[in-house]
Parts: structure tokens; sequence; C-alpha cells
């Protein structure tokens, strides 16, 4: 039989925004920041672990399999079993969703699950026609030669391309992922002016949620190596109101096109883990379970409307587990982009688009916005992909113990055409 799995704790770094240049931290740097005081503060020690899961979509070359290195940094021993998984913006839910798996039936205890991503650190990529001018360059033989093949030389073989562009794009539709959320926001009608509305609240619920001091608990200030030191999420604009991000121009179809810089999600830095453990590791060590996974669900659809993922994904969740909408009392909907989120909003709401796509016998219903990313999300938070689905469950599970709810849903759209959901539910 399946074996319950619960979350016991976690933390996060402050999500820091990708400026001119490399940040303070790589992938590794952001993960070893937050897991210090989050293994530190734990009844047993850090080799307990029965393995390490990373997500990570941005690896860069000096931390192949990120996940090991981390957990070599982190005093987790020569021994522990850590590998990295990478679904796009799902990562770090992937590593929460096979950690849950692995003991759920019973081949683990307890184990480490986050993800980490430093999108400043992206790489610039030279030109398939520079790659091959240098390939011919380095293979000619004798002086005479490589003159030759030096004077083929032209401009454009050194302009470099940046990666996370190209890794913005998807390959099969050649849409970048903006472009995909203007597809959703024209198929169900979503409006620039709804859109800024909700970009402005997802910045204004942040700076309430700072002001408050309801992360304290989650966020782990990081130590830079020149002694500065980070301890907010730095990319919140609480000045931000619809009419500000009105004045600001279309970003990926111009001139008429809903996406905006300010209605996005931010080129972020950041890492988080979850400690998920089974009951035997609950016992063994005297832990207090925050909540357990109930259940999860990864989708599939066109890339073209990838950022309809969560509602294929969240839909199943309910229907297996004779759930509604209304039941969930606390949503996490990873804000890749206003107008996608919108969309999913507006999706479920659709009586033909529910019937035809998800089959069910009428329209799912609406989702009351008071219980959806009630401290905002990735539009003021910011976005590192590999980070972000580990993060919406993490701070899911703060959300509802400080709201004294039950139920909770995390879900997100995934770049290429997928979407995960997780089900939640408070210990």
């Amino acid at each position: 039989m399946a074996r319950p799995v619960f979350i016991v704790d976690g933390s996060r770094t402050p999500f820091l925004k990708a400026r001119s240049g490399p940040g303070p931290f790589t992938p590794v740097d952001l993960a070893v920041q937050c897991g210090r005081p989050l293994l530190a503060r734990q009844p047993f020690a850090p080799s307990a672990f029965d393995q390490v899961i990373l997500g990570c979509v941005n690896v860069i070359a000096d931390e192949m399999n990120p996940a090991r290195v981390a957990a070599l940094r982190l005093g987790m021993g020569e021994a522990m079993v850590a590998f990295t998984v990478q679904i796009n913006c799902g990562s770090g839910m992937q590593s929460i969703d096979t950690a849950y798996r692995y003991i759920r039936e019973g081949n683990a205890n307890l184990i480490l699950a986050g993800g980490s991503e430093a999108l400043s650190y992206a790489p610039l990529v030279w030109p398939q026609q520079g790659v091959r001018w240098f390939a011919g360059l380095a293979g000619a033989k004798g002086i005479g030669a490589k003159i030759m093949a030096a004077l083929k030389a032209r401009p454009a073989y050194f302009k470099p391309i940046i990666g996370l562009e190209r890794g913005l794009t998807d390959p099969i539709t050649e849409l970048n992922m903006g472009q995909t959320a203007e597809v959703v926001g024209h198929l169900f009608g979503i409006t620039r002016v709804q859109s800024d509305a909700y970009a402005a609240e997802s910045h204004k619920r942040l700076a309430n949620a700072q002001s408050q001091g309801w992360l304290k608990g989650e966020v782990e200030t990081a130590f830079a190596r020149d002694g500065k030191f980070y301890d907010h999420d730095d990319g919140v604009r609480p000045d931000s109101t619809p009419e500000t991000l009105a004045k600001l121009k279309p970003v990926f179809e111009r001139p008429w096109g809903q996406v905006t810089a300010g209605n996005s999600s931010q080129i972020t830095d950041g890492a988080s883990w979850v400690i998920l453990a089974s009951e035997d590791a609950v016992a063994k060590h005297g832990l207090t379970p925050k909540a357990a996974i109930l259940d999860s669900q990864w989708s599939a659809l066109d890339p073209s409307i990838m950022g309809l993922g969560p509602v294929l994904s969240a839909t199943e969740l309910l229907k297996r587990n004779d759930l509604t909408l209304q039941d969930i009392e606390t949503w996490e909907l990873n804000e890749a982009f206003a107008t996608q989120v919108l969309g999913c909003l507006a999706a479920w709401n659709d009586e033909k688009f529910c019937r035809e796509i998800l089959g069910l016998e009428a329209a799912a219903g609406e989702i009351d916005q008071a219980r959806l990313n009630v401290d905002g999300g990735a539009i003021s938070l910011g976005h590192p992909v590999g980070c972000s689905g580990n993060r919406i469950v993490l701070h899911l599970v703060n959300a509802m113990k400080r709201l004294g709810t039950k139920r909770g849903i995390a879900t997100e759209c995934i770049g290429g055409g997928q979407g995960g959901a997780m089900l939640i539910e408070a210990v």
C-alpha cells in the first residue's frame, strides 16, 4: 500500500533580480545558502538523508550535476546519492514529486528535494556559423591553411546569442514564452487592463507579506563572498499601479500585444528546498509534519498554449480525488505572465472548454482570487525557472498554516507545453 508522505520543513533564498552580468551566486551557491540553515536546525545529521534531488535548468559548466555538488558542499557525506532533474519550469516541483514517489512506494524515508536557478549566469552562445569557422581554423594544417581559414571570418561570427533568449523559445512552434501567453490571452479575451491590474496586485501582495513579516520563516539570508548580504526578494515594486504599468510598451507582439515587462515574471536567481519524510522517519527523528502530499499530476498540451498547462494538470488532480475548484482553499499558480494566469482562470469558467477539453459536464467555475497567490507570485518575486515549482509548494504549505486552511494546490505551466500540479493537505 502507498505510504503517507510528509513535508516537514523547508527554506529558500531571497529571489534576486538579474541585472547586468552574473549575480553574486551560482546555482549551487544558492542551494547551499538556504540549505545550510535548513539542515542545521534539524534533529538529525545531514548524512541521514537517503538522497538529494535538485531541479535546475541552466546548469553551468563548473557545476555539472549541481545536486551532487550541493550535497557535498552541505556536508551530507560522500555516500550521499544526489541527482538533478529538468522539466523546464516544473523542475523544482519534479524534484518533490520524484521524492514523494520514492517515499510513497517504500524506497526511501527521508529526502531533500529542491530547485535552484541562477538565470543571471545564462551563457552567451556563439552562432553556428561562428562555431564552424572556429572548427575550421583549429583543424587547418600549416601556416598557409590557417591564414586562409582565418580570412573567411565574418563580423557576424563574433556576435554571441543570449542563451536565455533561445532557451525561452519553443523549438517546435518557434514562439517564445511571451508569445504563447499572447495566444492564451487572445483565445480567452484577456485585456491589457486586466493583466496590468493583476500584476499591480501581485506587487501589492508581496510588499504586504514582507512588511507583515510573513516570509521570515521561509526566506534565509544569503551571504556573498564579498561580505554583502541579501535578506529579501528585491524585485518587488510596491509603487506599481495599473496606471503606471499601462505606460509600458508590449514586448513580444508590438504594437497591439498585451504582454509587457511589467506584467510578466522577472528574470531572477533563487533556490528552495523542502524536506520530505515517511511516517517512519517522522517517528524516528521526532519530526513535526507541516503538510502531507496527497497526489500529483503532470499533463501536456500544444506548446503554443503552454500557459494552460495548470488547467489540465490541476483538473485531473481534482477529478481523481473527487474534488472541485471550490474545495481548494488555497492556490499557488505560478505567475509566468499575468495574461496566462488570467487565461487559466477564464478557461475553468468557460463551458465549451471544460466540456470539450477537460471532459467535464459543465464549467468548472471560478477561483476566488482572494485564495490565489495570496502573497504575490513570480511577477513580483521573479521566476528562477528550475526553482519556482519548489517555491510554490513550500510557500503553499506555509500560507496554509498561517491561514488555517486544509487543502491547497500548487500548479504551474511548463515551457514546451506541459503542466504540473500537486495536492497538499495541512497536518
